[in-house]
């Protein structure tokens, strides 16, 4: 089942300065989610964009727009 949230860019990436994977989506929010496991920082970060799904749903509130968008570096 295709969900609303799923045409955000979100990533799991290491950070050297906190020493943690860090998950983001910065389209729906300005935080993330950290741990020592990139596996369990995806799946919490899925959890918290769900809940950002079920709460704009449920308020009626419209989604923003998908603004990030991947990109390849090329040398």
């Amino acid at each position: 089942m295709k969900k609303k949230t799923d045409i955000y860019h979100r990533w799991v990436a290491w950070s050297e300065e906190d020493q943690v994977y860090i998950g983001r989506c910065p389209d729906l929010f300005g935080g993330g989610v950290h741990g020592d496991d990139p596996v369990e920082v995806a799946r919490e970060l899925q959890e918290v964009i769900d809940e950002w799904e079920n709460d704009l749903t449920a308020d009626g509130t419209p989604f923003p727009p998908a603004r990030v968008r991947p990109m390849v570096e090329v040398a």
